[in-house]
C-alpha cells in the first residue's frame, strides 16, 4: 500500500493532512470543505471555534461550489432533507445575505458532526492517520472545535498556500468526476494536458480542470523533483517532462518512438523553475526516477479519475504489472526505449 511508503518518506503532520486530503473514497466532497476552513481557521491562530462558526463557514464554503458542479454523484437519489438539497435551495439566499440561512445552518449542524467530522481523519483499511487535526468538546450544538497544534503548525507553514492550493485541486477534480456526462469521459479517457494554460482538461468538453502542478505536488510532500526542496510561494515553477519530450520527436524521427506519450500525466513534475532550465533535456537521472516511481505510485492510491489517467498510460504501454514494482518497471523499460 501507498499509505505506509508515503508517511515513512516525510512523518510529519503535513503527510497526515495530504493522506486525509489527497486519498481515499470520496462520495461527497466534504472533506475538502471541512479541510479548507480548518485551514483558514488556524491561519488565524485560532485554537478554539464554536461549533456553529464552524459550521457556517462550512456551509458557505458547499454553496459557493455547488454552482460550479455536483457536489456527490448524481447515480444516487437524493431526499429532501438531504444537506446538499438544503444547501441548493437555500444557496440563493444565503449568498445575498452572505451567511447561511437558518434552514441552512440547521441542516448543517445537524449533519457535520457524524457525516465528516467524525470521518475526516479516517484511511483507507480502517485506519486513521497519525496526527490528529482537531477533537470536539460538548455535546449537541453547544460543542467547541479545538485545533491542534499540529493543524496551527501546517496552517502557517511556508507550504500552507501550497496545502490550500492542493485542496482546491482535488475539490475541483472530485466534484467534476460526479458531473454529468463529464465524469464518464475521465473515467474512460482520463485528463489530457492544456499546456498554454497549463491545466488539466477533460478530453471530453475540453474543460480546464485545475492546473497541473497543483494536481500533482502534492503527491511529491510539496518538493521539486529534481533539487527535492520545497516549492514555496515566493519560488518560480515549471512543469517538468521528466522524461524530456524532445526524445520522442528526434528518435520518432530515426526509427519511429517505441515507448509511451511522454506529453501524459505521469512524466510531468512540478519543478522550480530553474532546476527545470537547467535540467533541460537532458534524460533523468537515477534519482529523478526513483521519485517519480514513487510519486506515481502515491497518485495510484489517490480515487478516479487522476489515478484512472496513469492506468491508461500503462494499459496504453501494455506495461501494466500487478505488483508493488509496478512503476519502477514501467519508467525502466521507457529508459530501454531512449536508448
Amino acid at each position: 500500500m501507498m499509505t505506509p511508503e508515503f508517511y515513512r518518506t516525510e512523518p510529519n503532520p503535513r503527510t497526515s493532512w495530504r493522506l486525509a486530503i489527497l486519498t481515499g473514497s470520496n462520495t461527497r466532497t466534504y472533506k475538502f470543505a471541512l479541510g479548507s476552513v480548518l485551514l483558514e481557521l488556524a491561519a488565524q491562530g485560532r485554537t478554539e471555534v464554536p461549533l456553529d462558526e464552524l459550521a457556517a463557514l462550512y456551509a458557505m464554503a458547499i454553496v459557493a461550489h455547488q454552482a460550479d458542479a455536483p457536489q456527490a454523484s448524481t447515480k444516487t437519489p437524493w431526499r429532501d432533507t438531504d444537506f446538499l438539497v438544503v444547501a441548493e435551495r437555500e444557496a440563493a439566499e444565503s449568498k445575498a445575505l452572505g451567511r447561511p440561512t437558518e434552514r441552512l445552518l440547521n441542516a448543517t449542524m445537524d449533519s457535520i458532526p457524524a457525516m465528516v467530522m467524525e470521518r475526516f481523519h479516517n484511511l483507507k483499511g480502517k485506519t486513521r492517520t497519525a496526527h490528529t487535526f482537531y477533537e470536539s468538546t460538548g455535546k449537541s450544538r453547544a460543542r467547541i472545535v479545538r485545533l491542534t497544534p499540529d493543524l496551527l503548525r501546517i496552517a502557517q507553514s511556508e507550504q500552507a498556500q501550497g496545502l490550500r492550493a492542493e485542496l482546491a485541486a482535488r475539490w475541483d477534480i472530485v466534484a467534476l468526476s460526479f458531473a454529468a456526462g463529464i465524469g464518464p469521459s475521465l473515467v474512460n479517457e482520463g485528463f489530457a494536458v492544456d499546456w498554454e494554460t497549463q491545466t488539466l482538461m477533460d478530453t471530453g468538453r475540453r474543460r480546464s480542470v485545475t492546473g497541473v502542478a497543483d494536481a500533482l505536488i502534492g503527491f511529491q510532500h510539496g518538493r521539486c523533483l529534481i533539487c527535492t526542496e520545497p516549492i514555496t510561494p515566493a519560488d518560480q515553477t515549471a512543469v517538468d517532462h521528466v522524461f524530456p519530450y524532445s526524445l520522442m520527436r528526434r528518435l520518432g524521427v530515426v526509427s519511429g518512438w517505441r515507448g509511451p506519450d511522454l506529453d501524459a500525466v505521469w512524466n510531468l513534475a512540478p519543478t522550480h523553475r530553474q532546476c527545470n532550465a537547467d535540467k533541460s533535456d537532458r534524460p533523468p537521472t537515477s534519482g529523478h526516477l526513483h521519485r517519480l516511481a514513487r510519486r506515481n505510485e502515491a497518485i495510484m492510491h489517490s480515487p478516479h479519475p487522476l489515478k484512472r489517467t496513469l492506468l491508461l498510460s500503462l494499459n496504453a504501454a501494455r506495461l501494466r504489472r500487478e505488483t508493488a514494482e509496478q512503476w519502477p518497471y514501467f519508467l525502466r523499460q521507457v529508459q530501454a526505449a531512449c536508448d
